[in-house]
This record gives C-alpha cells, sequence and structure tokens, in this order.
C-alpha cells in the first residue's frame, strides 16, 4: 500500500500528459508537486517545517536551471534577430550538394554542438528548417532531428543535465564524473546504430549504404572527442565534440572522402549564396566565443574555475527564517531554513548564464551591429519563452524535493524497492527506459533525472548494483527520451509547419528509441 500511495504522484502526472488531452507539463507538474506534498503531510506523516523547508528550497532551486535555459534562449535570439542564424544557415547549405553530407552536417554535427552549447530542444528546431528549406520532407526531418538529438543530451547546455540533474542527491565530484564516463560511453555504442536509422527515414537504405564511410567517419568526428572529454570533464563533451566533429565533417564533405556522388540535392545547387569571409566569421564569432569561455572558465590549472567558486564568506545576515551568506565570488547562500537542516546555495559566476552566455550576447551585440529594437525584441522573447518552463520546473522541483524526505520512510525509497524486488540484478536491462519515460512526460532530460534519480539510486543501493551505473542509464534513457518527447515533437513541427502530425512523429521515433534502451541496457548488463 506504501508502494502505491508513494507512486500516486508520479502516475498521476503520467496521466496526466499522455492522456487524450494532454495537460501541458507547467500545470501537471505544480498540480503533482502539491498531491506529493499533501500525502508526505497526511499519509506519510512528515514533519511540517521540514516539509514547507524543503518545497521552498525546490522553488528556490529553479535559479539554476532556468537562468541557463534564459541565457541559451538569449544567445539564440541574439543569433536569429542579427542575421547570423541566416548567414550559417547559407554556409551550411553551400558545403555539398550530396544529400546524405547535408543531413550529416546539419542535422548530426551542427545540431550536436548547438545541444552541448544551448541544449532545451535548440538543435532541431534550428536545424529542422534548414534542412526543409533545402528541399527534404517535413514531417521526415522532424522524426530525423529528434533521433539525433538524443546522443549529446546528456551533456547539453553545458553538462546541465548530469551535473545539476544529479544536484539533489548530493554526490561528490568523482561519482559524477565516473556517471559522465559511463554515459559517453553507453551513447557512442548506441552512435553505431542510431544516425544509420536515423538516416534511412530520409533517404532510402541503398544510398545511406553507397555513403556509410562518410557517415560513419561523421560520426566519431564527434563521439570520440566527446567520450575523450566526458573522461575528465562532464560540462562540455557535448560542445567540443559537436565543434570538432562539425569541422571534420565539413572537411570530408569537402573533399567528398567516403561520400557517393549520386546523392545530389538539386534545390540547394540552385539557391547557393555567396559569403565573405568576414561575415561567416562575424556569424560564427558568437558561438567560437562561447566555447572559449567554457573552456578558460572550466579548465582547473587555469585558476580562473576556483576563483568564481571561492566561497570565501564576504558578508552574512539573519534574515529571520535562515541564514544568508554572500561569498566573494556571489555564491548566494541559505542555511537552516525555518530552522532545519535545509539549505540552498547559487554559484551566480559558475553557473553557466551570466558566464558564459549573457557575457558572450554583450560582447557580440556591438560586433553584430544590433539596434535598439532588436536587442528589445532579443529581450522579450527571451522572457517569453522562459516563463512557462520556470513553472514547470518549480513543480518538478519541488515534487522532488517532497519526495526525496524521510530517508527510509520516503515516498522515493517506497518505489525503489518494489522496482528493485520485481528485477533484481536485471534492472540495468530496464533502467534507461524510466528516463525515457521522465523526459516524454516532462520535456527535459534534466527534470528526468531530478525526478527519477533519486528513485534509480535507490534501486541501485537495494539491489547491490552500482550507484553510478544506474545513474549513467538513468541520464542514457533521459537523453534517448527525447525522441519521443511531446513538448519537443510540437515545438520542431511548428516551427517547419506540419499540423496535427504528433501521433505519426510519436510512432516513427518510438521503435528507435527502444532499439536505443535495448543497446545501452544490454551492452551494461554485459560489460560493466
Amino acid at each position: 500500500m506504501n508502494t502505491l500511495v508513494a507512486a500516486l504522484p508520479i502516475l498521476v502526472l503520467i496521466w496526466m500528459m499522455v492522456k487524450r488531452s494532454p495537460i501541458a507539463s507547467y500545470i501537471a507538474l505544480p498540480i503533482t508537486a502539491l498531491l506529493a506534498a499533501l500525502l508526505q503531510l497526511f499519509y506519510f506523516q512528515a514533519d511540517l517545517r521540514l516539509l514547507l523547508a524543503n518545497s521552498f528550497a525546490g522553488v528556490l532551486s529553479v535559479m539554476t536551471p532556468i537562468s541557463i535555459i534564459a541565457g541559451a534562449i538569449l544567445l539564440n535570439r541574439m543569433l536569429a534577430i542579427s542575421g547570423a542564424e541566416t548567414t550559417i544557415k547559407h554556409w551550411l547549405e553551400s558545403i555539398s550538394s550530396n544529400q546524405v553530407a547535408q543531413l550529416m552536417i546539419i542535422g548530426w554535427a551542427f545540431a550536436f554542438m548547438l545541444e552541448g552549447a544551448s541544449g532545451f530542444g535548440t538543435p532541431a528546431a534550428i536545424a529542422a528548417p534548414i534542412l526543409v528549406g533545402l528541399g527534404f520532407s517535413p514531417f521526415k526531418v522532424i522524426v530525423f532531428t529528434l533521433i539525433l538529438n538524443s546522443i549529446p543530451v546528456s551533456f547539453g547546455a553545458v553538462g546541465t543535465p548530469t551535473w545539476f540533474g544529479f544536484s539533489a542527491l548530493q554526490l561528490d565530484d568523482e561519482q559524477v564524473l565516473a556517471i559522465s564516463r559511463w554515459t559517453a560511453l553507453c551513447h557512442v555504442v548506441a552512435a553505431l546504430v542510431i544516425p544509420m536509422i536515423a538516416l534511412c527515414i530520409v533517404q532510402p537504405l541503398k544510398t545511406v549504404r553507397k555513403n556509410s564511410v562518410f557517415i560513419y567517419l561523421s560520426v566519431f568526428s564527434c563521439v570520440l572527442p566527446y567520450w575523450l572529454f566526458a573522461q575528465w570533464n562532464y560540462e562540455f563533451p557535448s560542445l567540443i565534440g559537436g565543434a570538432v566533429g562539425l569541422l571534420l565533417t565539413i572537411f570530408l564533405a569537402n573533399k567528398g572522402v567516403g561520400l557517393d556522388n549520386s546523392a545530389v540535392n538539386i534545390q540547394s545547387m540552385k539557391g547557393k549564396v555567396e559569403l565573405t569571409p568576414k561575415a561567416l566569421f562575424l556569424a560564427l564569432f558568437p558561438l567560437l566565443l562561447l566555447i572559449v569561455v567554457l573552456v578558460i572558465t572550466r579548465i582547473h590549472q587555469l585558476g580562473i574555475k576556483a576563483l568564481l567558486n571561492d566561497e570565501t564568506l564576504w558578508m552574512s545576515m539573519h534574515l529571520g527564517f535562515a541564514q544568508f551568506e554572500l561569498s566573494k565570488a556571489l555564491i548566494l547562500s541559505l542555511h537552516e531554513i525555518f530552522g532545519t537542516s535545509v539549505g540552498w546555495s547559487y554559484k551566480t559566476l559558475f553557473v553557466p548564464a551570466l558566464i558564459p552566455f549573457v557575457l558572450v550576447v554583450l560582447i557580440c551585440v556591438p560586433l553584430l551591429k544590433m539596434s535598439k529594437l532588436q536587442v528589445k525584441q532579443m529581450c522579450t522573447d527571451t522572457l517569453g519563452r522562459i516563463a512557462l518552463p520556470c513553472i514547470a520546473l518549480i513543480g518538478a522541483l519541488v515534487m522532488v524535493n517532497v519526495l526525496m524526505q524521510g530517508g527510509h520512510n520516503a515516498p522515493i525509497f517506497y518505489m525503489a524497492s518494489t522496482f528493485a524486488n520485481v528485477s533484481g540484478e536485471h534492472w540495468v536491462l530496464f533502467a534507461s527506459y524510466l528516463g525515457a519515460l521522465g523526459t516524454f512526460f516532462s520535456g527535459s532530460a534534466t527534470v528526468s533525472n531530478l525526478t527519477f534519480g533519486g528513485i534509480q539510486y535507490g534501486i541501485a543501493e537495494q539491489v547491490g548494483l552500482s550507484e553510478t551505473l544506474v545513474l549513467a542509464l538513468q541520464s542514457t534513457g533521459a537523453a534517448m527520451g527525447n525522441m519521443i518527447c511531446i513538448s519537443n515533437i510540437i515545438a520542431v513541427a511548428s516551427i517547419v509547419g506540419v499540423n496535427n502530425q504528433e501521433g505519426p512523429v510519436l510512432k516513427k521515433s518510438f521503435l528507435p528509441m527502444l532499439i536505443y534502451g535495448a543497446i545501452v541496457g544490454g551492452f551494461s548488463y554485459l560489460f560493466y
């Protein structure tokens, strides 16, 4: 009975998100959080003060992901409104007239890099209209971009799904790195199959087979540096892997390495636009600067990372309900919220929001010669786009904090016990699908990890599996769930002008998602 009651908020959330007329996540998640709190209070007899403290901390915790989302959208809107995005689009179109090359450059390597830089649906939203403009079928392009926007997602938006997605578990840095390493390896193994499946949706199997040498060279040019960076860093494997992969894929396409000349896109040959080196450099400069700033601020040996994380106390004051502290690196902290052990903190300079996104935008606005009206539109668009995700994330974070309260009497502990008893050590085969389910109904790999990370950790503990292995599968599953995420499907479909096709798109991408899970589950089961 305890397990059923504990799972009730999750079951209600799934029902609200997948029923015939689904309820939007910004409504469903707050409702679920309220239900979880009421069940904790009246059924599990939770301490009211602790419940309020955890709920308040959950609301404050939204500052981390929402500031990153806002920064990513701000950069995206700057590129779009300034015309830089159009310049990049024309450049990518002009590189090769081979259809497979175009699909891999734009839908794979370029989107891979965008996922590492901004995430949150940006890669498919940018890549899909470019490919449709090149004459590819809008419906097939939607499925193609959704399927490929899975492998880099675990480290998307500067690794937010990994380092913030599991933040509630209070893992140490070495544990997060261990999760990062196995997650990357799982994605690399899946990359041997998934891109080929995606290409076969857009191109005939015969064409894909003839261009397979180029395809695999392009795939490995992204995933090998991606895997190498994941060995020591969990913030920019996707960003660096995508950047290296994009350069190498463009080089390979220009040289025609592994390409079959019969797969020519006539439409792209007609619409070529001449670009000056200066115009192209200015358009790409924001993305290049973003990578440089990220690398400089994340490499420990350079010393800047330590400065941005300096916890030396600068100011302290009691607010009545908690102790507030401000460090020299502008880290905001609250301790002993409502007289409990619950706390909260926000690393103003280290969270990838002000640095690099806002910093890059401030530097590039004058370089791109944006008018005051354009800057105003950029800011207005950003604020408009973060309002609803902010509400959804508040609901998710409050729900997670509430469900994890209570130690061995926590609702998450009961759910983990049930899964552990049913699956035993075979849970490795199914763990990724729970992660995919989280992304399916929430629209975010980060939210999926926040929601199910505690359950996965509890299952691993009870069954005797490696916690980092199971959490890596959760992270991998959350990424592959991007293929079937309803909100992503709707967003991409609306951008390319395809209406009322969410069901058919979901059916097309569902089988690749199942194959993805089988690959990473089987690989982990056999070789971990």
